[in-house]
């Protein structure tokens, strides 16, 4: 089995980074403006900007993505950390590379003075759920939403 390697994205790395966040937006059935993605991906290099990514290689590829934000929180002095985007390439899927993720960022967070992770997933996401019950509690607050 290959080893993988997970280490926050790089300049260089746009080319690995872009297809994996495509597709993520694919999965979702959503698509964005090109320059909101080219935006977030500037943000995610700087190093001011309190959003990051991390990239999940096996065999010099790509396979996995989490993006995550630093935020402050009315309910804690500690800051939390919100892990709003988590993508694994189906091929890649069952081999422990979405939980090694979600670890990284609670280990990253953890280290960066933030209390919490937090994340959504999109009800019929069956496969994430299974996995996000085995990690985390499902606390059971529901999500309500107005554009503007």
């Amino acid at each position: 089995m290959s080893t993988v390697t997970l280490r926050p994205v790089r300049a260089e790395d746009h080319a690995a980074w872009l297809p994996l966040w495509q597709a993520y937006l694919r999965f979702y059935e959503t698509t964005l403006a090109e320059e909101v993605s080219a935006n977030s991906w500037q943000r995610l290099l700087d190093p001011s900007e309190p959003t990051h990514s991390t990239l999940a290689w096996v065999d010099g590829k790509a396979v996995g993505m989490v993006n995550f934000i630093y935020h402050r929180s009315n309910w804690s002095i500690e800051n939390a950390c919100y892990l709003q985007d988590l993508y694994v390439d189906p091929q890649q899927r069952g081999l422990g590379i979405g939980r090694q993720l979600i670890e990284h960022v609670c280990a990253t967070a953890k280290a960066a003075g933030c209390i919490k992770v937090h994340w959504l997933t999109h009800e019929t996401n069956a496969t994430a759920i299974g996995l996000y019950q085995q990690v985390a509690e499902r606390p059971g607050f529901i999500q309500f939403r107005k554009g503007l």
